[in-house]
C-alpha cells in the first residue's frame, strides 16, 4: 500500500531557499569567531554581529510564531539561556546603542536558536497550499497584508541583517 504525497508546491520551494540562502549567510558569518568579534562593533552607535544575528533571529521567530499561533521558540528555553537584560518578549526593535552592547552571546548560542526558528519555519512552510499565500493576515495596513507579503517581509528584514552582519565580519578579517 503506498501513501499518496502531493508534490512539493514550487511557491513553498522558492521561499524555503531564500530562508536556506540566509541561513548560509548566517553560518558563515558566524562561523569561527569568538565572543569579542562577534560584540565588535565598528563605531559605538553600530550594531555588533551578535545583536544582528540574535535580532533577525527574534522577528522571524516572533512572526513565524504569530502566523502559526502558537508559542515562540524563545518562550522554549533560549531566553534562559541567553539571559539578556530585556523583557522575555524583546525582539531588538527600536534597541538603542547601550542595549545593543549587551547582547553577548557564543557562536554556538547564536546559531542554536537561529537553527532551532530556521527549522520551525521550513516545516510551516512545507505545510502551505498556494491558496493559504493570499489570506490576508494583517488588516492594520492599506492594502491589508497577505501571508505572501509577510513571509517576503521576514526574508527581506533576514537578508538586510544578515548582509550587515557579513560586512562586520569582513571589516574584522
Amino acid at each position: 500500500m503506498s501513501i499518496l504525497r502531493r508534490p512539493p508546491l514550487l511557491s513553498n520551494e522558492l521561499i524555503i531557499d531564500a530562508f536556506e540562502r540566509i541561513r548560509e549567510v548566517v553560518h558563515k558569518t558566524v562561523e569561527g569567531l569568538n565572543d569579542d568579534e562577534l560584540t565588535f562593533r565598528p563605531t559605538k552607535s553600530a550594531n555588533s554581529i551578535a545583536w544582528l544575528v540574535w535580532h533577525l533571529t527574534r522577528i522571524q521567530d516572533d512572526h513565524i510564531a504569530e502566523l502559526i499561533q502558537t508559542n515562540q521558540v524563545w518562550s522554549k528555553g533560549w531566553h534562559e539561556k541567553f539571559a539578556l537584560p530585556f523583557e522575555e518578549m524583546a525582539t531588538g526593535y527600536g534597541h538603542n546603542a547601550d542595549e545593543v552592547a549587551a547582547v553577548r552571546a557564543s557562536f554556538t548560542l547564536l546559531i542554536g536558536y537561529y537553527d532551532a526558528v530556521h527549522a520551525v519555519t521550513v516545516e510551516y512552510i512545507r505545510g502551505l497550499l498556494d491558496k493559504d499565500y493570499q489570506k490576508v493576515i494583517d488588516v492594520r495596513w492599506d492594502p491589508p497584508v497577505t501571508l505572501a507579503v509577510r513571509l517576503i517581509s521576514i526574508i527581506s528584514d533576514d537578508i538586510q541583517h544578515a548582509g550587515q552582519a557579513s560586512y562586520i565580519r569582513g571589516l574584522l578579517k
